[in-house]
């Protein structure tokens, strides 16, 4: 066993990346679809969205051909929304609450719907929005993820200069860096990033980390506000013996090496273990498969009930031929010549009498060895505590804290997103960005004047 690049062919990896969810082919098979919604009236799915887009209304459009006017509804919610129409997992959100489920039927397509109008709109460079003459203040936003585009655009359309501090070289956040490769493409990612600058008026500024390059005084002296949008830091730990030998990866690492370099540059275990149940660890379990590990094993120490990914997200997993140990917790790990040979994992039971919404593990006193040749950590991602507490911010375990209108306890500094929240959707990093910026525009008293109505032409396909 060993770890080794260049287990597939050309072919071989362009079959196993490709886009796991195709879209509509035309505008005929997006009509067909869109004419099945019910259009309901307080429609369930739009409370379902973290930004509240108003699905009846932008399937409507798409249903009288209003193409442009269905984008520039998803839009004015989420201008992330032709990246979340791909990662959302639209399973508990939108498509979870559609009332098609009540009827035992089909829940209507609505990411896929959703998809259609924002990659037409994205690729044509559709001008929905136009930002009004400047006000003179100037807002820097730190990380150009979802929840600091979101922020910029909203400021930005109001007449706010914006500046982003990215660390990375591109912006996104974790839809370019942190998802799966079959979901988004780098490409598209791009395409995106360049679509929300377009308004105007944003700078992004790449190779700035915070607490190295950048720092919180001189952006609190140069800029009227200052929004925090930096997300979450490194994988937890597990703290067990064995865990500094060679072969263990953090998927986070793991999934932003697949993200930027090309398929057989990246290196994989032939049989490999992957701890954790959440979206990521999914991620790495179906990409490490499609690199050519021969045998991939997620490993989870509660039961399938308590997994915090998606029904939907698993069944990925098990089609790419993953296997599931449920109920094993890490022990040991093991190696040879100072790498990864085999994972020893405690055995657990759930206790339902300590008080909490999940079941507690406890060891039951067995054990299990798998042969291992690479181990990859999907145990969630811990805030910056360092870096917070340095800045003297008010916090919970490095989790920044903020008031209603995501204001910190520093004066004029305002956060939102992962760094606040501690690690949830994509969708859920867009929606605070938009409220931080709702909150920055009053503590900067500049009054949001309604855009002028957009005149939308029918276009048709």
């Amino acid at each position: 066993m060993a770890i080794s690049e260049g287990r597939l062919s050309k072919e071989g990896y362009n079959s196993n990346f490709q886009d796991i969810n195709p879209p509509f082919e035309n505008y005929t098979a997006a009509a067909v679809e869109a004419n099945r919604c019910l259009f309901c009236y307080d429609a369930p799915c739009m409370k379902s969205c973290p930004t509240s887009i108003d699905v009846p209304k932008f399937i409507k459009q798409i249903s009288t051909e209003n193409i442009k006017g269905s984008a520039h509804t998803i839009f004015s919610s989420n201008i992330m929304g032709g990246g979340c129409s791909k990662v959302c997992p639209v399973e508990k959100l939108c498509e979870g609450a559609c009332v098609y489920n009540l009827l035992e039927e089909e829940p209507i397509q609505i990411a896929r719907l959703q998809r259609y109008s924002t990659e037409i709109a994205i690729r044509e460079r559709w001008g929905l929005f136009t930002r009004k003459a400047s006000t003179g203040k100037k807002v820097a936003i730190v990380g150009a993820g979802p929840a600091g585009l979101s922020c910029a655009h909203v400021l930005s359309r109001e007449g706010v200069d914006v500046t982003i501090f990215e660390k990375q070289n591109k912006g996104g956040g974790l839809i370019t860096y942190g998802i799966a490769a079959y979901k988004v493409t780098p490409e598209f990612c791009q395409e995106e990033v360049d679509y929300i600058l377009s308004i105007g008026g944003i700078e992004i500024r790449y190779g700035q980390t915070l607490g190295k390059d950048i720092f919180l005084n001189d952006l609190e002296e140069n800029f009227h506000a200052v929004f925090l949008g930096m997300g979450v830091g490194l994988t937890r730990k597990l703290g067990i013996p064995g865990e500094e030998l060679n072969g263990i990866a953090d998927a986070i690492d793991f999934i932003y090496d697949i993200r930027t370099k090309p398929f057989e540059k990246i290196p994989v275990g032939n049989k490999v273990a992957v701890i954790g149940m959440g979206m990521t660890a999914i991620d790495a379990a179906t990409q490490a498969k499609r690199l050519g590990a021969e045998e991939v094993t997620l490993v989870y120490r509660r039961s399938q009930a308590e997994m915090p990914c998606t029904e939907t997200e698993l069944n990925i997993a098990k089609l790419d031929g993953c296997k599931i140990i449920w109920q094993a917790a890490p022990r040991e790990i093991t190696g040879f010549e100072g790498k990864v040979n085999s994972l020893i994992c405690d055995l657990m039971s759930l206790d339902s009498s300590i008080p909490g919404d999940r079941r507690s593990p406890k060891p039951t006193g067995q054990t299990i060895q798998l042969d291992v040749d690479m181990i990859i950590k999907a145990t969630g991602q811990l805030p910056f505590e360092e870096l917070v507490d340095k800045n003297e911010f008010i916090h919970k375990s490095g989790r920044i804290m903020v008031d209603d209108q995501h204001e910190t306890s520093i004066a004029s500094i305002f956060a939102g997103g992962d760094c606040v929240n501690g690690g949830k959707e994509v969708v859920d990093a867009v929606q605070a960005g938009k409220e931080s910026a709702a909150g920055i525009l009053n503590f900067l008293k500049v009054i949001p004047i309604p855009n002028e109505p957009l005149i939308i032409n029918p276009l048709k396909l």
